[in-house]
């Protein structure tokens, strides 16, 4: 019979684990407060994994300013993720900052649903998981094992829900920090009567932008 999970879901909360990691014991519902960005890999000592891992190390302190957590994870133990860390320090001279769970048991990977059969039964697929500081799912991204990251789409999603709960608005296509938003459109036939008064650049009464 086939086994049946429930999967992280947007805008519920994050099934809670807890791990083992290469910077010792994490709990997830520990990191409340944080934004956490949960990412898996297929396997230690493998090449585009590597590349993954210095291009998310190096922006780790943006990250950080950004107050988000990484975590790395495989179906690797934490013996492996060590040595693997170490050779990328000593043959790359990159220093890998956040933890990488061990998840040889599969539990985090299934939860979350980072073991697609299509792709390997017994690797993770490339996953990616927004968690906002209430615990709350925000955005999922998965990538096939044969194709890295771009590394600079994960900070800028991040930016991009931060703008949106500050403000209450939307972020267009290819927004970037410091463009003008979406403001939500409007309910009712009197909100889209004032809307043409109240000073956003509208295109038309559904579309309009603003400066923040």
């Amino acid at each position: 019979m086939e086994e049946s999970h429930s999967f992280p879901i947007l805008g519920e909360e994050t099934p809670d684990f807890e791990v083992l990691t290469t910077q010792g014991p994490l709990k997830l519902s520990d990191l409340r407060g944080k934004w956490v960005v949960l990412f898996s890999h297929p396997a230690d000592f493998t090449p585009v994994c590597t590349t993954e891992f210095m291009a998310l190390a190096q922006a780790n302190d943006e990250l950080q300013r950004l107050n988000v957590q990484l975590i790395g994870l495989s179906i690797d133990s934490v013996h492996s993720h060590l040595a693997w860390v170490r050779n990328i320090e000593e043959k790359m001279g990159v220093q890998i900052p956040f933890p990488i769970i061990a998840d040889l048991d599969m539990q985090v990977a299934r939860k979350f649903g980072m073991i697609h059969p299509g792709q390997s039964s017994t690797a993770t697929v490339r996953t990616v998981f927004f968690i906002d500081p209430d615990g709350k799912m925000r955005a999922m991204i998965y990538y096939p094992l044969s194709n890295g990251r771009y590394i600079p789409e994960i900070v800028r999603l991040v930016k991009a829900l931060q703008v949106t709960d500050r403000h209450g608005v939307a972020t267009p296509a290819n927004w970037q920090p410091g463009e003008k938003v979406v403001v939500p459109p409007p309910k009712t036939a009197e909100e889209m009567d004032r809307r043409e008064k109240e000073g956003y650049d509208c295109k038309d009464w559904y579309l309009c932008f603003k400066e923040i």
